[in-house]
């Protein structure tokens, strides 16, 4: 069973009485992009293919804004009934972090634009290795969080942080386009992520999720439009 931060069925309901539009589930966003056009309510839910019980992990989108100044922006947020399992953030500072059930770790990488911007995390609990790379380029590599555990039964959120559901809907959600998210269980070797980048080469199709299979959700002023990369 999936959760919307805990609690799916009270979101609905409160979402229904605030006029916020539901749409009925969808599967598959190949060559599509996801725009989310003004700073309101609006997120989307994604399920994933297999349990998110994770030791290790790839996360890849296409990213594009023009959101500007000191605040928070969400990119990424999976969560459980009591835990953040796993967000990416811009910080206010402008740099980028994500967090697994507690502190996280940051990195100083070049900003999002209004151009695309192909992004990637990686991380694995044996040695706690862990790096964001941007459009094919790795980061300095950080220790982060050896031997943990990513927990499963929780919800995929893009475009809004689970704290948004507590009424704060406005101070870190995503405006702008998001595609192309794929996600494996495991770290994805350089030279696939490079041809992820470029729209070339053999990648594996991701497990956990497949963009132009993927199974979602939109709720609010979200919808899809044509986008001409696709792994």
């Amino acid at each position: 069973m999936m959760f919307a931060c805990g609690e799916m069925g009270v979101l609905v309901a409160t979402l229904l009485l605030s006029g916020v539009a539901l749409s009925s589930a969808d599967v598959g966003l190949f060559r599509q992009a996801l725009v989310f056009p003004s700073e309101t309510n609006s997120y989307v839910t994604l399920t994933p293919q297999k349990p998110l019980e994770l030791h290790a992990f790839t996360l890849c989108m296409n990213v594009a804004t023009e959101l500007k100044g000191e605040r928070e922006v969400i990119l990424f947020a999976y969560r459980t009934r009591k835990f953040d399992e796993l967000t990416v953030w811009r910080e206010s500072d402008g740099r980028y972090s994500f967090y697994m059930s507690g502190e996280g770790v940051f990195f100083d990488i070049p900003p999002l634009t209004t151009f695309k911007t192909q992004m990637c995390i990686t991380w694995e609990s044996a040695k706690g290795l862990s790096a964001f790379w941007v459009d094919g380029k790795r980061s300095v590599r950080k220790v982060y969080k050896p031997g943990h555990t990513i927990r499963s039964n929780g919800t995929v959120i893009l475009g809004q942080a689970c704290g948004a559901f507590l009424g704060d809907f406005h101070s870190h959600n995503f405006v702008g386009e998001i595609y192309n998210v794929n996600m494996w269980d495991y770290v994805l070797p350089e030279s696939q992520i490079k041809a992820l980048h470029s729209c070339g080469g053999h990648v594996p199709k991701g497990n956990i999720f497949d963009w132009p299979t993927i199974q979602y959700q939109t709720y609010g002023n979200v919808f899809s439009s044509y986008s001409n990369c696709v792994i």
